[in-house]
C-alpha cells in the first residue's frame, strides 16, 4: 500500500530539519567568529557549495570564508575551477548593488547630454585626480544624464570647494570648470544652504563608498574608479537594456 501523504509529510519534515540545522550552523559560525574578533562584526553568514566553506559578510563590507568551527579564515578570492568564475568578485558586486531609484538626486549636480536617456550617478571629491580624469573623459559622453554627488572625503579643502561649487549659480558649469580647467569656484555666500554636502557624506558612508570616483549605473551596479569611457558606455548601454 502506498501512502503519498506520509511520504510528502516526511519529506517536508526532513527539509525543515535540514533548514534548521543549516541555520544553527550559520548562527554558530557567527558566534564563534565574533568571539574571535572580539565584537559584533558579522553582518551575515551563508554556507557555500564549496568544500564546506561558509561565506561571512562583515559589517565593514568585507567578504571572508571559514569552516563550521571557525578553525581558519580565508581572506581572498574564491574561484570556481569548473567555470573559472571568480565567485567572490561576483558576490561582492551583488552585495554592493543599490536600488538606484532610492538615490536622493536632488542632492546631486545634474547634467544632461543629448537625449539624456542613459542615467548614471557618481560620488566624487573635487580634489580627486581620478575624478578630474573622469570629468574630462565624460565630456565625450553622449545621450546621458549625469548626477554628481559631491563627496568630499580627502581633505578640509575638498569640503570647502564642494560647498563653493554647490552654491554656484550654475553648479554644473562650476564643477566642470574646476575639474577640467582648474578654474577655482567662487566663495560661497554665507546664506547658502550646504547641508546637501553633509548628507552626501553620510549617504556615501552608508553605501560603503570608500573611494572616488564611484559610479552607479541605472541598474544599480557599481563601477569603482575612473573607468575608461568605452567601459562606461558599455555598462550604461547594458543598464539601459541596449
Amino acid at each position: 500500500m502506498k501512502f503519498p501523504f506520509v511520504r510528502s509529510l516526511l519529506a517536508t519534515l526532513f527539509l525543515a530539519a535540514g533548514v534548521a540545522h543549516a541555520a544553527t550552523d550559520e548562527a554558530s559560525v557567527k558566534k564563534n567568529l565574533e568571539t574571535f574578533v572580539g565584537g559584533p562584526a558579522v553582518d551575515s553568514v551563508k554556507k557555500t557549495p564549496y568544500g564546506g566553506l561558509y561565506e561571512v559578510v562583515l559589517k565593514s563590507g568585507e567578504l571572508i570564508y571559514t569552516d563550521a568551527t571557525v578553525s581558519f579564515i580565508i581572506d581572498g578570492s574564491l574561484i570556481d575551477a569548473k567555470t573559472r568564475k571568480n565567485v567572490t568578485q561576483a558576490r561582492m558586486a551583488q552585495l554592493l548593488k543599490i536600488d538606484f531609484a532610492t538615490l536622493p538626486l536632488d542632492q546631486a549636480i545634474k547634467q544632461v547630454r543629448g537625449n539624456g536617456k542613459r542615467v548614471i550617478a557618481s560620488f566624487e571629491d573635487p580634489n580627486c585626480g581620478y575624478c578630474k580624469r573622469l570629468a574630462k573623459d565624460m565630456q565625450g559622453l553622449k545621450d546621458a544624464t549625469i548626477y554628481t554627488f559631491l563627496y568630499p572625503i580627502l581633505s578640509p579643502d575638498s569640503t570647502e570647494k564642494s560647498k563653493n561649487i554647490w552654491c554656484a549659480r550654475d553648479r554644473a558649469t562650476a564643477w566642470n570648470d574646476w575639474m577640467t580647467a582648474g578654474k577655482v569656484p567662487a566663495a560661497a555666500a554665507a546664506s547658502c544652504d550646504t547641508s546637501a554636502i553633509d548628507k552626501n557624506v553620510a549617504l556615501g558612508q552608508k553605501m560603503k563608498v570608500s573611494g572616488t570616483p564611484t559610479i552607479f549605473t541605472a541598474d544599480g551596479n557599481r563601477l569603482p574608479g575612473a573607468v575608461p569611457l568605452a567601459q562606461l558606455d558599455q555598462a550604461m548601454n547594458q543598464a539601459a537594456g541596449k
